[in-house]
């Protein structure tokens, strides 16, 4: 079973992209900050990080940062989920090494959970 880290302050989102994932057959986490996305992130081993970029204590790209720059976690996997659409915001999300950059307001749950089970084969 592949195991994913969902990092979202939002309750509502949280639990809609949660629910969708465990019915796709993954083990989902649930982080409601950067903060603890990070203690979680180095506590066990994961496949894939659906991170957030505008979140308490710490934002998505102080995460992102903190999983490239740990050896032990490069080969997990990042996709940003975020309202935050500028071009600039996205090419930022790619240079700091998400594999993909998700705008909110563009994907249903539905179709983030395909995109992860395309990524995660």
């Amino acid at each position: 079973m592949k195991h994913i880290l969902l990092v979202e302050d939002d309750v509502f989102l949280s639990d809609m992209y949660s629910t969708k994932l465990k019915e796709a057959g993954y083990s989902v986490a649930i982080s409601r900050s950067g903060k603890d996305a990070i203690e979680k992130i180095q506590d066990k081993p994961l496949d894939l990080v659906l991170l957030d970029i505008v979140l308490p204590h710490k934002d998505g790209w102080a995460v992102l940062k903190k999983i490239r720059e740990n050896d032990e976690l490069k080969d997990v996997k990042v996709i940003l989920l975020s309202n935050l659409g500028q071009k600039s915001e996205v090419q930022k999300g790619i240079d700091l090494g998400a594999e993909k950059y998700f705008i909110k307001a563009h994907y249903t749950p539905k179709q983030v959970v395909e995109e992860v089970q395309k990524l995660l084969k």
